[in-house]
């Protein structure tokens, strides 16, 4: 694409100087003519159907089997559900952050929770629609390990910019054995953070397994410490930035549908944000 710009250009560049070195009347209106049908018509008609053959077989859709992975993916005002479902295993609930493993096709089942949501990751897929009470299905396919930033593409409300998520491509094996890290409870359920988040309420919305926590309304915590970064992807995951997210969410993300806690004291939201990130 580069050296098709390049060329475009230079020769842009050498017709206006032949252009403006010629003397008056040295093109004909025939001429002129001629010269607008053949560089403006039938050379990038046929250059765009060429370049139309060319690509056509690589954007065919990826087709699913039955075996591969899949991963419900919900859009939420403002952060994301990950739901994994494993062949012949049970499912692993995750949030804000879309794990691959690499050279495996992953079928992801695209949904709006609330509003119209859209999913986009420019380095691993193209953008496709989340609406509610529909499931858009997108196949990807990473050929390499590494981390991609993902980003909400349709206006869903106050903190649409601040949507994002990252998708984790990793090793088979890496994957596999983080999945299976997934599945299991958390072993700090009495600790002095966990007896507080039961007694703040916050299980009211969010599940953690291993303990009495299990609402759906936000996002799973049960692994929040192994993620890279809290409120969907705006801030890394630090004590300081969970703490503020705990205490005052809507300060954080306008808009968000999780309350403030100003009756909380920072010495509870600390040992609560202490708790969740010891979670890996």
């Amino acid at each position: 694409m580069v050296l098709g710009a390049v060329v475009i250009a230079l020769a842009l560049a050498a017709l206006m100087v032949t252009a403006s070195r010629s003397r008056e009347g040295a093109l004909t209106h025939r001429q002129g003519m001629r010269l607008v049908l053949w560089a403006g018509g039938i050379v990038p008609s046929v250059v765009l159907l060429a370049l139309l053959i060319a690509t056509l077989p690589a954007m065919r859709p990826i087709r699913a089997a039955g075996d591969d992975l899949r991963v419900t993916v919900t859009g939420e005002q403002f952060w994301w559900r990950m739901a994994y479902q494993p062949a012949g295993a049970a499912a692993v609930t995750s949030a804000n952050e879309l794990r691959l493993p690499v050279g495996r096709d992953v079928v992801l089942a695209l949904a709006g929770g609330d509003v119209l949501h859209s999913f986009w990751v420019p380095g691993l897929a193209g953008k496709m629609d989340m609406v509610p009470g529909r499931t858009n299905t997108l196949v990807v396919h990473a050929t390499r390990a590494g981390r991609f930033r993902g980003q909400c593409a349709e206006f869903c409300g106050l903190s649409h910019a601040l949507m994002a998520f990252d998708v984790v491509a990793m090793e088979p094996a890496a994957f596999d054995a983080w999945l299976a890290a997934e599945r299991r409870p958390v072993i700090t359920a009495a600790a002095a953070g966990a007896r507080l988040f039961d007694a703040h309420g916050c299980g009211g919305c969010h599940a953690v397994r291993g303990t009495g926590a299990a609402g759906a309304i936000g996002p799973d915590l049960t692994h929040l410490g192994a993620r890279a970064t809290v409120a969907a992807g705006i801030q890394p995951l630090t004590t300081a930035n969970l703490v503020r997210f705990i205490r005052d969410a809507p300060a954080v993300k306008p808009g968000a549908r999780m309350p403030a806690y100003p009756q909380m004291s920072a010495t509870d939201a600390t040992a609560i944000a202490r708790w969740l990130e010891t979670n890996r």
